[in-house]
């Protein structure tokens, strides 16, 4: 916030004009996760409030072009200098500080500096494993699941997640489920009848 920085004398009378700097403005700035992943430069528009001479709020609309670094977080804020409040008597403008929040995202859910997405897999992928290519915010990955991989499994890219500026990034999880056929084919539920006779496999017991 702003302050008394300092008198100096020079006003009408010989006494001391008071120098006062502007106070620090803070507003919310939404970006996308690609926004945060990669960097960008985001045009926005604020309204902000500031007082006339005669005491009255006045709005206006500012825009700006604002840098947004890769790997910000929510939470997070970027600081314009001297794009607050107006300082007094000469002194200095104050700063204005933009709190960032990511906007969800249709695939990816972020914990931290880590990411998250769900894997859809069949029963016999489940069971016999395999590679699957699946998109990702740095372009196309293959992903190999393992045989016998269980529901709710988390297979790690590391260094997947999200950037940051010490060289230190989060982690990709891609987290399974095992996704039934609800209407197979007379042959697909033969073969599910007969597995169920032959198979000595029974998850509710150990």
């Amino acid at each position: 916030a702003g302050g008394f920085r300092q008198a100096r004398y020079g006003g009408a009378r010989g006494g001391p004009v008071w120098r006062q700097d502007g106070v620090d403005q803070e507003a919310v700035v939404r970006i996308s996760l690609e926004e945060a992943y990669h960097g960008a430069t985001k045009p926005i528009t604020l309204q902000m409030q500031s007082l006339t001479p005669d005491g009255r709020v006045s709005v206006q609309e500012k825009s700006y072009e604002v840098k947004i670094p890769l790997g910000i977080m929510p939470g997070q804020k970027i600081r314009l200098s001297g794009q607050g409040g107006e300082g007094t008597g000469g002194g200095r403008r104050g700063d204005l500080y933009l709190k960032v929040e990511i906007d969800p995202h249709p695939v990816y859910r972020l914990e931290g500096k880590d990411l998250y997405m769900d894997l859809q897999v069949t029963p016999w992928e489940a069971v016999l494993g395999t590679e699957l290519q699946i998109s990702t915010l740095t372009g196309p990955l293959t992903l190999k699941v393992p045989p016998g991989t269980q529901n709710g499994k988390k297979l790690r890219f590391r260094g997947k997640g999200m950037p940051d500026s010490k060289g230190n990034p989060g982690n990709l999880y891609a987290v399974v489920t095992v996704v039934v056929p609800t209407k197979p084919s007379q042959r697909e539920h033969e073969l599910f009848e007969e597995l169920g006779k032959i198979s000595r496999f029974n998850p509710r017991h150990s």
